[in-house]
Parts: structure tokens; C-alpha cells; sequence
């Protein structure tokens, strides 16, 4: 199977080409974007493998939460290469791909959602305990039972508001070959979007707080 996934939920944007089992990946950081990266470093990566857009089974891509305006490149470019391609599609939660990325057992996955929230899933071996929500860190929900490793750049952006783990990693994000390896396992199983259906998880349906609120809360960001 040949599949190409994308993930730019975060500053961290990323391209992964799965070929029957094996998976290549190309990663960019920005803070600016990144729309004008996305397609040419996609034609790269398989060009590299000798192969084109057309030769392509399906595509993934990273459907949130995170940064709103990179949710929505990564479902427009799927969106528009599954019309033009006629490709089926799957959808994968950017929090369970940065899950399946870290290998670790019992994930509790938290990213920085700006305006002093945060949003947050946790996952035990693949499978989703508490599905993705987006609250203050302070009020961040707890899954039962021990041995969670917080991941995710909340952890660095919020240290002393979120639930204390013996292990974090603040560095790590969301990344395609989670997202590849997730939409691989489900491809014969899970219901495969339309073009049209490809949409992006956002969780939160604000963009900014009013100046009251920035106001209230201090000013914070």
C-alpha cells in the first residue's frame, strides 16, 4: 500500500510516504505557515521513491486538535489531492498520532492550545482512554491508573499548572508517521472519508479571546 500522510497541527510540519511497511519523512519547522512547503516536499518525497501523485492507494492526514490555520492546510491540500486524484482518505486525531510516535505505553498527550488552555487526550497501548477535550491547564482531567508519560509541548509552556508524571517529554509533537502508521493499521477497517468529509477536529471553536478576557486573565497570550 502507498500512502501519504500529513500532519501540520503544530510548528512542526511533516510529510510521510508509507510503502508497504516502510515509512519515509520529511519535517519542517514554522512558525509562518508553511503552505508553500507542503506539495512540493510531497512530490520530493515520492519522486525520491520513484513514484508520482497518481501512483498513490489513499491518503492521511493529522486531523487536530492544534493551530487552526494548520489544521486547515493540511485538510485543504488532502482534500483537493483526494478530488483530483479520486483517492480515499482517513482522518487521524493529532493527539493519538503523537501517541503512536512517542512508543510509549500510557500516553498523556498535551498540547499548548494558546489562550491558556490546553488540549488533551490519553491513550493506553493504542487504545483512547479520555478522548480529546481543551480546558485551562489547571482543570486538565486525569486518566485512573499510574505510569503516564505526559508528552507534548504544553508540558514546557505550562510546567507548574499541569498534573505531575514521573516522566515527560515537552519536546515531543505530533509527527506523519504516526499519522501513517495509524491510517495503515486502520485501512481495511475503518471507514475511509470522501474528499468532501476530510475534515479537520478542532475541538475549540475560537480563534481569540476579546480584550476583556486577555484583560481578566492578565494579559496572558
Amino acid at each position: 500500500m502507498r500512502l501519504l500522510a500529513l500532519e501540520t497541527a503544530t510548528r512542526r510540519l511533516s510529510i510521510a510516504l508509507w510503502l508497504d511497511g516502510h515509512v519515509q519523512e520529511r519535517e519542517l519547522d514554522s512558525t509562518t505557515g508553511g503552505s508553500e512547503w507542503l506539495l512540493p516536499t510531497a512530490r520530493g518525497l515520492l519522486a525520491d521513491a520513484g513514484l508520482a501523485l497518481a501512483d498513490l492507494d489513499g491518503l492521511a492526514f493529522g486531523r487536530g486538535p492544534g493551530a487552526f490555520t494548520g489544521l486547515r492546510l493540511a485538510a485543504a491540500c488532502v482534500q483537493g489531492l483526494a478530488f483530483g486524484l479520486d483517492l480515499p482518505v482517513i482522518g487521524v486525531s493529532s493527539l493519538e498520532a503523537m501517541a503512536e510516535t512517542s512508543g510509549e505505553s500510557k500516553v498523556y498527550a498535551c498540547l499548548d492550545a494558546r489562550m491558556h488552555e490546553v488540549y488533551v487526550a490519553a491513550y493506553s497501548d493504542g487504545v483512547e482512554v479520555m478522548a480529546p477535550t481543551v480546558v485551562a491547564p489547571a482543570m486538565a482531567p486525569v486518566p485512573p491508573g499510574a505510569n503516564w508519560v505526559g508528552c507534548g509541548d504544553a508540558f514546557a509552556v505550562y510546567p507548574d499548572d499541569l498534573p505531575r508524571f514521573e516522566r515527560t517529554r515537552p519536546s515531543l509533537l505530533p509527527s506523519a508517521v504516526g499519522v501513517a502508521r495509524l491510517a495503515a493499521a486502520r485501512w481495511s477497517t475503518a471507514s475511509r472519508l470522501s474528499a468532501g468529509d476530510a475534515l479537520p477536529l478542532y475541538v475549540r471553536n475560537r480563534v481569540a479571546l476579546t480584550t476583556a478576557e486577555r484583560m481578566a486573565r492578565g494579559g496572558v497570550r
